[in-house]
């Protein structure tokens, strides 16, 4: 290699130029020619690795070398050719001048340093690609975990570049780093904070990607698409994105809708207000015309049945109404709602299915429907619900009941 070093020096020489200017220019020509080495080999080893690599990935079955395509492993790979080459090169181009061979050297060993955390970040993007697309690991926060190596990486990294540039012994330097440590945890609280989460909700299960979650603090309503180191991302309702400190996960309360996603239907609780001057007892002829309703007509025979046969036996005097036992009209809307709902064919049969009354309000009576739908999607539950509200609503006059509503309500 030596023959190589004054290789155009001495023609330099010949034609009269100085010696330390042929020395300068000797090293230009060469250094010239190593770029060109450089750029080739890179060029050259780049194609080599992608065409090699895409036509693995094109015969393998396994998603992986795809994805090491896609994060660029090969390509990043690949510069690794021509950094080689250059530092076998330096003492050839930088014989007459060692200063500048050293400092070459010294950020050819830098990039070398960036060059390898640049290659494993693409491998550790791949992986985390990778495990989203294995349905037992799709719904974790692989993210907070590949962003806490990535952080230890870049730490080392750093590192060997200031152990590097100050010429520094490593262990001084983290002993160093040891004694700075508070001021390091103030600066990285966030993230200590974060990776303590991201365990937390890993372990305890609390929250996966994909989840409904409702964080009234954070305005946050809507699906988690994210879970990383510093935050946790919430696609809404109305296609906003809400970022939530991961750390808000253990320190704040929310509200997590898997349970009703894998629950047999999604909850129904509204009520309808009565009012209460419009609740009387039903005379016989009342009960006769109700017998009308399909629903109702044999329950409507039996109860009467059983009032007529209580009272006869206790001698209620029945001249006045509110005597012995009688039904209301409410008693027996009651009784239609619950009926109805019970007949919904889209209403869980499996689970709770009540109508109940709640206490009394300066509005009126509260007459509240408590089911479960079976169809949980957000569009098909708000159709359920307002189905069964819009008949409910429509069958309070038939049972001369009126429904509360603010009148003397005057806008401003």
């Amino acid at each position: 290699m030596e023959k190589f070093t004054h290789f155009f020096y001495d023609y330099f020489i010949q034609f009269d130029f100085t010696e330390t200017s042929a020395k300068y220019l000797n090293m230009l020509a060469l250094l010239v020619i190593l770029l060109v080495i450089v750029f080739l080999s890179d060029f050259i080893a780049r194609r080599i690795l992608l065409q090699t690599f895409a036509t693995f990935a094109s015969k393998s079955k396994t998603k992986f070398d795809d994805l090491l395509v896609n994060h660029k492993v090969p390509r990043h790979v690949a510069h690794v050719v021509p950094l080689i080459i250059t530092l076998k090169c330096l003492p050839i181009v930088f014989a007459d001048f060692p200063p500048f061979e050293s400092a070459v050297e010294l950020l050819l060993q830098l990039y070398c340093v960036v060059l390898v955390i640049w290659i494993i970040r693409s491998v550790f993007n791949t992986l985390a690609s990778f495990f989203k697309t294995l349905p037992r690991l799709k719904d974790k926060p692989i993210d907070s975990y590949i962003q806490v190596m990535m952080l230890f990486l870049w730490v080392v990294g750093i590192a060997l570049i200031f152990v590097m540039l100050t010429g520094i012994e490593l262990k001084t330097f983290f002993t160093t780093l040891g004694a700075a440590s508070a001021v390091l945890l103030l600066i990285f609280k966030d993230t200590i904070l974060g990776f303590v989460a991201s365990i937390q909700v890993a372990i305890n299960d609390t929250v996966r990607i994909g989840d409904w979650i409702s964080m009234e603090k954070f305005g946050a309503d809507g699906t988690v698409i994210e879970i990383n180191l510093n935050t946790l991302q919430v696609q809404n309702f109305d296609m906003t994105i809400t970022n939530i400190p991961t750390y808000a996960l253990i320190s704040e309360s929310f509200k997590n809708w898997r349970g009703m996603s894998n629950s047999g239907g999604r909850r129904i609780k509204r009520s309808i207000i009565i009012k209460a001057k419009s609740v009387h007892y039903l005379t016989d002829d009342k009960v006769e015309d109700l017998k009308k309703i399909q629903i109702l007509s044999d329950y409507l025979t039996q109860r009467q049945d059983d009032i007529v046969t209580y009272n006869t036996n206790n001698n209620v005097d029945k001249s006045v109404l509110i005597n012995g036992r009688n039904m209301t009209n409410l008693g027996v809307f009651r009784k239609y709602i619950q009926s109805y709902i019970e007949q919904h064919s889209a209403i869980n049969k499996d689970m709770t299915i009540m109508t109940r009354q709640l206490a009394p309000t300066p509005q009126g009576l509260p007459l509240e429907i408590y089911a479960f739908s079976s169809d949980k999607r957000w569009q098909n539950y708000e159709y359920i619900m307002s189905d069964i509200f819009d008949h409910s609503i429509s069958a309070v006059p038939y049972f001369d009941l009126e429904i509360y509503e603010l009148s003397n309500y005057v806008p401003e």
